[in-house]
């Protein structure tokens, strides 16, 4: 029983999810990082918290099925259950989505299906909306489309600044993304438990 985090850039979401998942001890260990970008900061961190971590960059492939194939034979060789996107700023395409479906989920820094897609954060601040938040999902073929798991109000305040709102929305998406996963398991191991 395992997970794979699918990360793009710094890693802030990833590195909570392994901690907190460490601290209650959940049935399934994130096992695996998949990132797609050299320079990525989650790199490092996936080298100190010791969880493997490999690095596949879609350039390297002749097009984005042969790219996906070659993240799907490493899932499949380490036994992976759960795909959680953490900052992966890659659209998933139909070679992962039917190899795990309804097992791929995402968060998304707004509260969908207002502001779907890239600078959410920056779009709500700037629209301006008094109340924008997170959103936990699963991936389906759209962007940010997926059915919705979860969500929580972030308020944006008269004395908000771009910089405080990004804080405000990491700290929502670090309380709520790990207890949402862990219900996901938990709910799973239930139903296998009654099914033997």
């Amino acid at each position: 029983m395992s997970i794979a985090v699918f990360a793009s850039g710094s890693g802030s979401n990833f590195k909570n999810i392994v901690l907190r998942s460490r601290v209650e001890a959940w049935g399934r260990a994130v096992r695996l990082l998949i990132c797609d970008q050299p320079n990525a900061k989650v790199l490092q961190l996936a080298q100190e918290l010791q969880v493997t971590a490999y690095l596949i960059e879609p350039s390297s492939y002749p097009s984005k099925k042969a790219y996906e194939k070659a993240i799907l034979e490493i899932l499949q060789e380490h036994g992976i259950e759960w795909v959680i996107l953490a900052g992966y700023m890659r659209l998933v395409g139909t070679t992962l989505l039917q190899a795990f479906p309804k097992r791929i989920v995402n968060i998304h820094p707004s509260l969908l299906p207002a502001f779907p897609g890239l600078n959410a954060i920056e779009k709500a601040f700037l629209h301006p909306v008094k109340v924008t938040g997170v959103t936990i999902h699963f991936v389906d073929e759209g962007m940010d489309t997926g059915p919705i798991l979860a969500q929580v109000p972030v308020s944006i305040s008269e004395i908000d600044t771009l910089e405080t709102l990004v804080d405000k929305i990491h700290q929502a998406e670090h309380n709520l993304y790990p207890t949402i996963i862990k219900q996901l398991i938990e709910t799973e191991t239930k139903w296998r438990r009654k099914e033997h």
